[in-house]
């Protein structure tokens, strides 16, 4: 008899982790990839200490660690360059064990796709349809190449998820934010830039990051993101020249890093996200993870952090892949994920609310309050990410235990 098979639909960083995860379990895993192959697409994304606790589960935690930690001091800025507030990042590291990390997309889902067997991937597949199954019976996943019977379907199939609309017809789907977003990777530091300094400038409704990349993969490289209030679908021909004429005006290195950067290198996506909760994360034997469940603005930079926290907990909860194992506990699932991701998205647009807001009269009595926050109360930035960096995954006997808190 062979081992239970899941298979995970969608070959981002939370379908490989489930299926990382899923594996260590005894699972026989599937992943079903539409595109064509796993490119090296996207730009950069942050990596709480929660996503780290997380990740060490499945023993990847210490490679990720020699990623790019967030180092040095940090904080807000205004466009002329003052700081709003600026705090010690490595208070962050001390109070919950890991720092902020700052990685390559690419580099993190190569490392992902390195854990599994080459024939566990499977790309170029369109799922075109799916039976949820019940307790008594397999789901099925309707594919261009076929049909697979599986005990276990993980949809980590993105914010457009085919699956998710399928099994819950009258959600209303995702709503767009109001903003617009643009990442990009320059590839060094202006001339004549000693250094990029880890910060998020906030203007009246744009913002620009700044995260250097310097000691990892990615060294001397500065992780740059934008966003803005804008109409949804509008596109510029030359995406490097509009961030120019947005930005060019800021404060240094901000111009610079623009002038680095080729216009084929600028990503540009609306920001839309899962305003209307879904009534649960599953349905029969199907999972819904990350953005297919609870896709969330970027303001906290959460993200992919909490769709690698949903692949350990599922993992957690499905039990052991051994044939003569039970259905998996999926409304188990939904219960561990439901209230704690919902506080995360919600967080998140209300962060991009703040940081965009556009009115002048607005725009300086919110400055004033960060001030004064950071200097009467200093650390407030670090010790309000408790509720999200403090998390730990659950025991399971099959996964590895966290690593102990500093």
């Amino acid at each position: 008899m062979t081992n239970r098979r899941a298979v995970v639909v969608g070959a981002g960083i939370g379908g490989l982790t489930a299926a990382v995860a899923l594996r260590r379990q005894g699972w026989d895993v599937t992943v079903l990839e539409r595109a064509p192959a796993l490119e090296p697409v996207g730009a950069g994304l942050g990596l709480g200490p929660n996503a780290l606790h997380a990740l060490d589960a499945i023993g990847l935690g210490d490679d990720v660690r020699r990623f790019s930690a967030v180092q040095g001091h940090g904080g807000l800025r205004h466009p002329g360059g003052g700081w709003l507030v600026r705090t010690d990042l490595g208070v962050l590291a001390a109070r919950f064990g890991d720092p902020q990390l700052v990685a390559l997309r690419a580099d993190l889902v190569g490392l992902l796709a390195g854990g599994l067997p080459a024939d566990a991937l499977r790309t170029g597949v369109t799922v075109t349809g799916v039976d949820a199954g019940d307790m008594d019976r397999q789901a099925r996943v309707r594919t261009s190449d076929g049909d697979l019977g599986a005990e276990l379907v993980v949809a980590a199939d993105g914010i457009g998820s085919r699956i998710r609309a399928l099994l819950f017809p009258d959600h209303p789907g995702p709503r767009y934010s109001g903003f617009t977003t643009w990442r990009f990777v320059a590839p060094a530091l202006p001339a004549g830039t000693s250094r990029a300094e880890p910060a998020e400038t906030w203007g009246s409704g744009e913002v620009f990051g700044v995260l250097p990349l310097a000691g990892g993969p990615g060294n001397g490289r500065v992780y740059c993101y934008a966003s803005a209030p804008a109409p949804p679908g509008v596109r510029h021909a030359d995406e490097a020249g509009e961030l120019t004429r947005r930005f060019g005006g800021w404060h240094d290195p901000i111009p610079g890093l623009i002038g680095t950067v080729s216009p084929a290198h600028v990503l540009h996506d609306d920001v839309y996200w899962i305003a209307d909760p879904l009534p649960a994360y599953h349905r029969g034997r199907v999972a819904l993870l990350g953005d297919a469940a609870h896709a969330m603005t970027p303001h906290l930079g959460q993200g992919a952090c909490q769709a690698i926290e949903d692949a350990i907990v599922l993992a957690s909860v499905t039990g052991p892949g051994t044939p003569d194992g039970p259905a998996p506990d999926l409304a188990a699932y939904t219960s561990a994920r439901m209230r704690r991701t919902r506080m995360v998205a919600d967080g998140s647009y209300r962060a991009s609310r703040l940081s965009g807001m556009t009115s002048r009269p607005a725009t300086a009595l919110r400055n004033m309050g960060v001030r004064l926050v950071g200097r009467l109360a200093p650390g407030l930035m670090i010790r309000q990410l408790d509720p999200i960096a403090s998390w730990t995954p659950p025991p399971s006997p099959a996964l590895t235990p966290s690593r102990p808190r500093l």
